[in-house]
Formats: C-alpha cells, sequence, structure tokens
C-alpha cells in the first residue's frame, strides 16, 4: 500500500509570500517589532504561537493573545491572497489521478483548521483526501514526526509506504524523523537548503512532468 501525504501552504499552493508578508505587518504594526522580510521568511514554519515565540520570547504573550493574535493574522491572509488561490501547475491532475487509482491521501499541515478549509472548500478539493491532520491535532510540530505519523496512522498506512510532499527544510526534516521519502516543492526555498536531507527524492517547482506522472503509474 502506498500513501501521499501534503503540507498544505507552501505544498500545494504558492502562498508563502503571503503569509510572510501577513506576518510581518502583524510583527512590526501591531506588535512593535522591527522585523526584515528576510527576517520573517525562515520562521514560517510550526504553530501559529510558536511563531510569536520565536519572534518575541515565551513570556510576551499568554495563549489566549497568541491564539487571538494569529487568527487575526489569517484573516488577513486570507483576505489579500483569496484572489490569487490556486493550486500549483500539475496538482488538480495529480489528485484526480491518484484519485481514480485508489491512493490514499492526507493533508498534515501545521496550519489551523481555519485555512485548511479555506484552501479546500475554495478550490473544492476536499473530496481528495480521507486524513486531515491540523496545528490542532498534535502536540510537538514540525520536525518532530508527530504530524506525518498521525496522518500515516490515519490512512492505514506504514510511514515507509508513504511520500510526503514538502516545501521547507523543517517539513522534510520531519518527514526523515517519521521514516518518509519527500518530494520538495521549490516554491520557498532552494534545493541547496536541503543538503543535509537524504530521504528527499526529487526536486520540483510544481507538480507537472513526468516524475510525477511515475509516481502513480504503477497502481
Amino acid at each position: 500500500m502506498k500513501a501521499f501525504i501534503f503540507d498544505l501552504n507552501g505544498t500545494m499552493v504558492n502562498d508563502m509570500p503571503y503569509h510572510t508578508k501577513a506576518w510581518q505587518n502583524l510583527l512590526n504594526n501591531e506588535l512593535g517589532g522591527n522585523f526584515t522580510y528576510d527576517e520573517v521568511k525562515p520562521q514560517m514554519y510550526g504553530k501559529n504561537p510558536e511563531v510569536l515565540v520565536r519572534m518575541f520570547g515565551p513570556d510576551r504573550f499568554t495563549l489566549d493573545e497568541m491564539n487571538s493574535l494569529s487568527y487575526e493574522k489569517e484573516k488577513k491572509y486570507q483576505e489579500e491572497f483569496l484572489p490569487h488561490l490556486q493550486l500549483l501547475p500539475g496538482l488538480h491532475d495529480f489528485l484526480e489521478n491518484a484519485y481514480q487509482k485508489g491512493i490514499p491521501m492526507a493533508i498534515g499541515s501545521a496550519a489551523i483548521p481555519f485555512n485548511i478549509d479555506f484552501v479546500l472548500d475554495n478550490l473544492d478539493i476536499r473530496k481528495y483526501f480521507s486524513a486531515i491532520v491540523s496545528a490542532g491535532d498534535v502536540i510537538l510540530s514540525k520536525p518532530h514526526p508527530e504530524t506525518f505519523l498521525k496522518a500515516a496512522q490515519l490512512l492505514n498506512a506504514s510511514p515507509d509506504d508513504c511520500i510526503v510532499f514538502e516545501d521547507v527544510p523543517k517539513g522534510a526534516e520531519a518527514a526523515a524523523n517519521a521514516g518518509m521519502k519527500a518530494v520538495v516543492i521549490t516554491t520557498t526555498h532552494e534545493p541547496e537548503e536541503f543538503k543535509n536531507l537524504q530521504n528527499v527524492i526529487h526536486f520540483a517547482g510544481d507538480f507537472s512532468g513526468a516524475f510525477f506522472k511515475g509516481l502513480i503509474s504503477p497502481f
């Protein structure tokens, strides 16, 4: 049995610049920070409260305050990104072909359900995923393997039978920690940033091309 597990932001949709800009606006204009875009960009992984802790330290906000701030950030992100919301090239056909072949698929993301629903429902692709693991479903964020191991469990798939699609080094590292191979979509980071990860089997800018057809053709 084989299974596919997808990160969401930056992997299925090319939205990470919008997330980074929304965070930069919140951190600087509402919270008094002075962070450049390039300083914010490397922090775009894990749960939203974890981003705030990395930027301001553990004592600045309560958890309730961080959850409220992150929700405001997500509303701004959605407002800015909605006119541009679309799957990466080749991904719809890849999902449809995998679905027709009966390959189980899941989403394993640090996003909150509010953002996952935003993508799945606006693009009408929820039917492709029989399992969704979001920020609220795990205790430990990527690069801890909990997200992907939980997705595999929900798919009744062995970790070594799963392929993870990711766009950031911490996500590919989480796949490695879960004992899974990873395909890296280079919307956000360059291939050399993954050089220490031996589980990466392919780099691509999107889901078009022979490699992705080859993932499905044996079924």
